[in-house]
């Protein structure tokens, strides 16, 4: 039975440091839930999100707000693939289409350390989806975070139509004597829809799009930094599609461009277990809840 009401779900985490690992309080309200934590590599907590109502329709508001203490360490995943289903012409009373939105808030108090990394979004043909994602951390506060997103059920041999995708994504980082907001590390927004996916200059037709952002806790001197982007460099190696990385100022981000969400992945993960090898910390772990088909950190 299709859903009369959009839903308002709501999900507020902090995560403290207790001895030698992280746990985690708060909760969410539906349509999320979330299942078990597990303790993860260097005391981090690991705490996937499950979507229970299978996608968003238009209309649908999400909102995340992630705290981290001082010293935590925190891992936050989804369990599958988020889908986005059409809302262009698919209501007569309003032919254009409602916005699906989500909006995540995430602060970071002095020497946590938080890795965002969902699984892939579909956003089926007419589908229209908007996020906001917000990061404020202190100046020795660690922020990782990627985002896969397919653009139409291409397997099925449908394309985006009319359907859109925004992103707005700031990364802020926070005076280290009073906690407030001063310089910005990452302004970045991004919208994929009508020429701007088939254009040379776009997504050249490609229907897979990705980004990592990776906002380190330390400057990264100029040799440390090149050293870095060509090891990402040649984490490509064997995948396929257009794959590009450049440094931030205290970072850096990396894009991926192609047909592939499982190459993305790959080449993301390699880069999460570089960023977490520079900070001399265990090698990551793959998440349970993900395919478990695949060993990305495995060539």
């Amino acid at each position: 039975m299709q859903r009369l009401e959009p839903w308002h779900g709501h999900c507020q985490l902090t995560f403290q440091r207790s001895g030698d690992h992280t746990r985690h309080q708060g909760g969410c309200s539906a349509p999320f839930k979330m299942l078990r934590a597990e303790k993860g590599e260097n005391g981090r907590c690991e705490l996937p999100l499950l979507h229970t109502a299978g996608g968003l329709v238009g209309g649908d508001q999400l909102s995340i707000e992630l705290t981290l203490e001082p010293n935590s360490r925190g891992l936050v995943t989804s369990v599958a693939a988020q889908k986005i289903y059409g809302s262009v012409g698919r209501s007569q009373l309003e032919p254009r289409g409602r916005w699906a939105c989500q909006h995540v808030r995430c602060h970071l108090d002095k020497q946590s350390d938080l890795e965002w990394l969902p699984q892939e979004l579909v956003v089926f043909a007419d589908g229209l989806y908007e996020q906001h994602f917000m990061v404020q951390l202190h100046a020795d506060a660690s922020f990782l975070g990627t985002e896969i997103v397919r653009l139409g059920r291409t397997a099925s041999g449908e394309s985006l139509q009319q359907g859109q995708w925004r992103s707005n994504l700031s990364i802020q980082r926070c005076n280290k004597n009073n906690g407030r907001p001063e310089d910005w590390e990452l302004v970045d927004r991004i919208e994929l829809g009508g020429d701007a996916v088939n254009d040379l200059h776009g997504l050249n037709g490609k229907p897979v799009f990705g980004s990592l952002v990776w906002a380190a806790p330390m400057n990264l001197e100029e040799s440390r930094i090149s050293n870095l982007l060509s090891d990402v460099r040649s984490d490509r190696e064997g995948l396929s599609g257009t794959m590009s990385c450049s440094a931030l100022h205290q970072g850096l981000v990396a894009r991926y461009v192609g047909t592939s969400s499982r190459d993305a992945r790959f080449w993301f993960s390699r880069i999460w277990a570089r960023t977490r090898a520079l900070r001399k910390l265990q090698a990551p772990r793959i998440p349970r809840v993900w395919p478990l088909q695949e060993a990305p950190l495995q060539r």
